[in-house]
This record gives structure tokens, sequence and C-alpha cells, in this order.
């Protein structure tokens, strides 16, 4: 579900948020949290309707699934995770200052899967995908470049 800016509320109809910045017209197109499993991060694979006809509707679902995928990754607890708990606090949480944590590398992980599915399909196409931890991980924002010849 994309929503615009805080115009609609969750559920709403979906708008975007358009802007010119340095003589380029753009609009954003933002994919909400999906709370249906509990708070998690997930988001929902429902394609926007600002983005049909300008990506295909498997491809876009195959990056948010895998997006999915990921923060259910780094959210899984295991052996390991609990360790890397355990010898925090043991350290008065020092080890952190040297380490990463499992969820840390699952984000770094997460950072470059966006820069290469921007690199490989959504450039291409004129989008952009951002990041979800620079928004929060509220909203995966795409920003939709208007290119000139474009209707």
């Amino acid at each position: 579900m994309s929503q615009g800016g805080g115009a609609t509320p969750a559920g709403g109809n979906p708008t975007a948020l358009q802007a010119t910045g340095g003589g380029v017209v753009f609009s954003k197109v933002f994919i909400q949290r999906d709370y249906s499993e509990g708070t998690s991060v997930k988001f929902h694979t429902r394609l926007p309707a600002e983005l049909e006809g300008m990506i295909e509707r498997h491809v876009f679902e195959a990056t948010i699934n895998r997006l999915n995928e990921f923060y259910a990754e780094a959210e899984e607890g295991s052996c390991g995770t609990y360790c890397e708990g355990c010898i925090g606090c043991i350290t008065a949480y020092l080890i952190y200052m040297c380490s990463e944590t499992h969820y840390e590398k699952t984000l770094r992980k997460i950072s470059k899967f966006v820069a290469s599915q921007n690199e490989r399909i959504y450039n291409a196409k004129g989008l952009q995908l951002i990041d979800p931890t620079y928004r929060g991980l509220r909203v995966i924002e795409i920003t939709i470049f208007d290119r000139p010849g474009r209707t």
C-alpha cells in the first residue's frame, strides 16, 4: 500500500508526494509496514497504482519479499544471538564497540541488497528504492523521477 507524506490514513486511498528539486520533477511512493502478523518488520507486497506500468509486478513483489525475508532473519532468535546478548551483558556491552550484532550485520546486507536492486533494476526504470532504515523502518520510499518523454 502506498501513502504520500501522511496525506491519507493507513488503508486510505494511496497518494504520491510530488516535489521539484534542482529542476528535476519527482514523486515519491511509500510502501507501508504490514502489521497483520504482529509488529515484526514486514512490508506490504502489493504493487502501488503509481508504479503500474513502470515496473513488473513480479519484480516488485520479489524485491519486497526478499526485504521481508532479510528482516525476518535479522529478528530471528538463535543460539548465536542469545550468546551475543549474554556476552554483551557480561562485558557491560563494551563488546559492541569491537563487533557488530547479528541485527547490524543483517541491516548492512539489506543496504547492499537495496543498492544492487537500484543498480540492476530500479534506476534504469527511473525509480530509486530508498533503504527503509533511512525512514526508521516505517516505510519503503520509492522515488519516481519524471524524465522527458515519459507520459
